[in-house]
């Protein structure tokens, strides 16, 4: 497979304009486009830890993240060895690059690294939303570095962008429906309770648990020291209809 021609014009203006940089951003691009996938495992490892204190559903997409990622790999790998597209460092007459070029027969379309980023990303969001502003720019930016660096057409990243958020989030959706009840299954565990949390419960008292922040019964508040307790103004006000003898309210004789 051939790279379309605008896909082949832009990798030239980004590497040319790439090749003009600092050579300090020439090593901080080569080594953030591998770095970046570490940042994302460790982002997996701390989903996990938060996890062990919500309820089922998250600590199962928690742990189903680093295997809807592996799935959005898997399809971009087969991909490639169907497509066989060269890669543009070697393709493209004259082309310069920062980074190595991969070996003959590593194919370029589509990005692996992109998919990898792309899927670790919505994958993270699936389970965690609050990270989107975090993951999403990220998973774009070491995207975007595989085509600074040379070894990838822009067309490439695209592709595997599009692969990551669309067969991670699926597959994470897809795997937390068996993962749910293994979790609440492994969690009445002693072991399991270890790795995966007891979920949202607090215990407050022998055999009673009631969910964090929920309210206290009624019935289970006790009454405060030195508290008076209430009158009930009939009982003041109404007479005594039974033949009860009222009190006396003068002195005793």
């Amino acid at each position: 497979m051939g790279a379309p021609d605008f896909s082949a014009d832009l990798y030239r203006e980004i590497t040319e304009f790439a090749q003009g940089t600092p050579s300090w951003v020439h090593e901080a691009a080569d080594v953030g486009t591998d770095a970046g996938l570490l940042l994302f495992a460790v982002l997996f490892v701390v989903g996990w830890w938060r996890a062990r204190g919500l309820e089922a559903r998250a600590m199962g997409l928690a742990l189903a993240a680093p295997f809807a990622v592996v799935s959005a790999y898997l399809v971009s790998e087969v991909s490639k060895s169907f497509i066989q597209e060269e890669r543009p460092c070697r393709a493209v007459a004259g082309a310069v690059h920062i980074a190595a070029c991969p070996a003959q027969g590593d194919w370029s379309f589509p990005s692996n690294h992109a998919t990898i980023a792309a899927a670790s990303a919505a994958a993270i969001v699936v389970a965690w939303r609050a990270m989107a502003p975090l993951v999403l720019p990220l998973a774009a930016l070491m995207a975007f570095s595989r085509v600074f660096v040379g070894v990838h057409y822009p067309h490439d990243v695209a592709a595997g962008f599009l692969v990551g958020v669309v067969v991670a989030p699926t597959a994470a959706l897809v795997l937390v429906l068996a993962a749910r009840p293994l979790v609440e299954a492994l969690r009445g565990v002693a072991a399991g309770a270890v790795l995966l949390g007891a979920g949202p419960l607090a215990a407050r008292g022998p055999g009673l648990e009631v969910p964090l922040g929920s309210p206290r019964p009624r019935a289970a508040m006790a009454p405060m020291a030195g508290a008076v307790a209430p009158v009930d103004d009939a009982s003041v006000t109404m007479p005594d209809v039974m033949g009860g003898v009222p009190p006396r309210r003068g002195p005793l004789r």
